[in-house]
């Protein structure tokens, strides 16, 4: 049974671990969203993103996420290339990854707390 435990705990450990990178990807997403749109107004303003896909491994390896311009938006004629359409749909996204990642951690503390209980 202790030995279940220790095995059930490490594995919580090593998913908790890359939950939490993913989380950060999640939530430096978040604060680059507010501040395009924050700034959607703003003349000569580029809109600025992470790849999420790539970023998660640079994370992975215990690296900051490389905030960049996005290339390839409308920019409109003070400058500006914020897309409130794509900013909607990142929120969107963003909430959805949230929502998956907390989903997981539930899942896995919900199997320890089985084990722990013996089952019941």
């Amino acid at each position: 049974m202790a030995q279940a435990l220790l095995r059930y705990g490490h594995m919580l450990d090593r998913i908790s671990n890359q939950l939490e990178k993913y989380m950060d990807l999640v939530a430096t997403r978040q604060r680059l969203v507010a501040a395009n749109i924050a700034n959607a107004d703003t003349p000569g303003y580029r809109t600025k993103d992470i790849s999420f896909q790539m970023e998660f491994q640079t994370l992975a390896e215990g690296e900051k996420p490389r905030v960049v311009e996005v290339p390839g938006l409308k920019v409109k004629n003070d400058g500006n290339d914020v897309s409130m359409d794509r900013e909607a749909r990142l929120l969107s996204e963003n909430d959805l990854r949230f929502t998956f990642a907390e989903s997981i951690l539930k899942d896995k503390i919900k199997t320890i707390r089985s084990a722990i209980s013996g089952g019941e």
